[in-house]
């Protein structure tokens, strides 16, 4: 059976040693108050929830699944997922990083953050059923009515009512454009809602007493496209007006889809057969409203990966020590015993340390990212706000799309450190592989996202935001340059960042010339840049351990910073320069292929 420790220690080194939150939250009056002692003792009580409720519930979850009474649409969820969210909203959780006007703690989104890759760990098929309605709550603060928000946010914030986005139908997945889901104005000013949706994730359960669906659809004069979409929120139940539920709005659950993993979270067909619902937004504006759920729902689906990877890593480890078999290429280490454990050997060694890299760099990049979150929503100065806006937009696809596809790197490396155990369920790590799948997959798959970036963030604006994050770079260049004890750490960055220049400026002028080349290289591309931000996240947690280290420090945590960070440089980063030089190949090499794809 598998085990799971949260790593607080790992957390509080990034939160308070490298980004000094406490310092940044005081210049933003919505955080003020928030110090280092309540983020810590707030961030052991979400460990302890996660390790002691989500946890035990994964593997049971997995084997049963949910079930559907197909006459009355109802979906069951597995043995303690209801009972262990009875618990989560009784603490308060759904309602951390809230605004306190709608009922929330008004905690800050860096601490939620912290909170859910704990949950992903512990268990993310059930953590999918609350991390959802985040993404409700967040398009409707943006883009609802004062009527909506009063009478779904406060629901949403208490957990009490949970929320889901209703986007693909079964003959359209990320071009939304081609959605078919009609809704008809009535004389009261609602829609009645009319199509299917499928692959809608926590889309019916009974772990809350309303679901709160938001629903792309066309009105009848909507323009053919995605500009021809409107947004509206349509609730399980209906809600009178003094707040109370009403009647069974007609929206269903008409299947469960079987899946590779997550089997613990109900994936749902839908049929809205006139179901009742209120525009969210302006009229054939839907997408930009839904993009603040879908944003959201990118950053978590890193998070996603990045808790089993995590999770992956500390039961691979414990497993490699414990292991015995064969000898030490280099000598007998353990002479008590008949062989050596296995964590002796260089590839183990290998897979693991390319598990907690990745681990590690993911943990700092998403910590960086809800921090600039907190910024972009509660700096009082509106230039720190646009930039750290910009800076986030830039790095979201590199999360959902980096961070995922290491985590399907490392889930698998951390199997295979188990051998032909790893590929037995009640070890536990066949799950995390499973599990993982899916996030390379929904919330735009990771070549969308990589689209995204290379065409979007940065060839959209010529690489403009690409060059604020450079300014960082440069920024710690510039103060560690002449440190030799940082040299391994900086000098590979500070090649890759003077590098990216040329390697984007090249790509974005052949795509000019032929759009496929921005296609064929956009994968490789994201890539190269993901590298690029772990390396200045390694770097800066390199200085502050070499720091530690300086001043007189004997805590083993700072040796194995450096460890991890010396092995990340040396084994995973130089991976850029043959990511390059694949995505300098060019297109022809790929479409010009109808005799190979006959």
């Amino acid at each position: 059976m598998p085990t799971y420790t949260p790593p607080l220690r790992d957390m509080q080194f990034v939160l308070h040693e490298v980004f000094n939150v406490a310092d940044e939250f005081k210049a933003m009056p919505a955080h003020a108050e928030t110090d280092a002692d309540t983020i810590n003792a707030v961030l052991e009580e979400a460990g302890k929830f996660a390790a002691e409720v989500a946890f035990p519930l994964n593997i049971g979850g997995d084997t049963e699944g949910c079930t559907l009474d197909v006459k009355t649409h109802a979906v069951t969820t597995p043995k303690g997922f209801k009972e262990a969210y009875a618990q989560y909203v009784e603490g308060g959780w759904p309602a951390l990083s809230c605004d306190p006007q709608f009922g929330g703690q008004g905690l800050p989104h860096t601490v939620n953050q912290c909170l859910y890759e704990m949950l992903n760990s512990a268990n993310q098929a059930w953590t999918m059923y609350p991390g959802l309605s985040h993404g409700a709550y967040e398009a409707l603060v943006a883009h609802g009515t004062d009527e909506q928000k009063k009478t779904y946010l406060p629901k949403l914030v208490s957990g009490e009512w949970t929320g889901t986005m209703c986007l693909t139908e079964p003959h359209c997945g990320t071009d939304l454009g081609l959605l078919r889901t009609k809704a008809e104005p009535q004389a009261d000013g609602s829609y009645k809602l009319t199509g299917n949706k499928i692959f809608i994730s926590a889309g019916e359960h009974d772990m809350a007493e309303n679901i709160v669906h938001l629903v792309l659809a066309r009105l009848p004069d909507a323009p053919k496209g995605s500009k021809g979409i409107s947004l509206f929120v349509v609730p399980k139940f209906k809600v009178n007006a003094d707040g109370s539920l009403g009647e069974r709005n007609p929206i269903f659950c008409t299947g469960l889809e079987h899946k590779m993993g997550i089997h613990g979270n109900a994936t749902a067909q839908i049929a809205l057969d006139g179901a009742v619902g209120s525009l969210v937004g302006e009229p054939n504006k839907g997408l930009a409203a839904m993009f603040v759920m879908m944003n959201a729902a990118r950053l978590g689906v890193g998070n996603q990966s990045l808790g089993l990877t995590e999770v992956a890593f500390q039961n691979a480890l414990a497993y490699a020590k414990d292991r015995i078999q064969m000898r030490s290429l280099s000598g007998v280490k353990a002479k008590d015993k008949d062989a050596d454990p296995i964590i002796v050997h260089p590839d183990v060694r290998k897979m693991l340390l390319t598990a907690k890299a990745y681990a590690e760099g993911g943990r700092a990049l998403q910590i960086f990212c809800t921090l600039l979150l907190d910024k972009a929503h509660h700096h009082p100065d509106e230039k720190v706000r646009k930039n750290s806006d910009e800076l986030v937009a830039l790095l979201t696809p590199i999360v959902k799309a980096f961070i995922t596809d290491n985590g399907h790197i490392s889930t698998n490396a951390c199997m295979q450190v188990f051998g032909g155990h790893g590929f037995i369920k009640e070890w536990g790590m066949e799950q995390f592989v499973r599990d993982n799948r899916i996030n390379m997959i929904y919330e735009g798959t990771n070549t969308v996202q990589s689209l995204d970036l290379l065409g979007r963030k940065v060839l959209g604006n010529n690489g403009a935001t690409l060059k604020k994050f450079g300014k960082l770079i440069g920024q710690l260049v510039e103060e560690e340059g002449v440190n030799e004890k940082m040299a391994e750490f900086i000098n590979p960055l500070a090649y890759l960042g003077d590098q990216m220049t040329k390697f984007t400026t090249e790509i974005g002028f052949k795509g000019f010339q032929n759009p496929d080349e921005v296609g064929a290289a956009a994968v490789d591309y994201l890539r190269v840049a993901g590298h690029l931000v772990f390396a200045y996240m390694f770097a800066r947690m390199a200085q502050v351990a070499l720091r530690q280290i300086a001043a007189g420090s004997t805590d083993p945590f700072y040796t194995a910073k450096l460890q991890t960070a010396r092995f990340y440089f040396a084994k995973l980063f130089p991976e850029t320069a043959t990511l390059m030089r694949t995505a300098r190949s060019g297109s022809k090499a790929l479409m010009d292929t109808d005799a190979a794809l006959a």
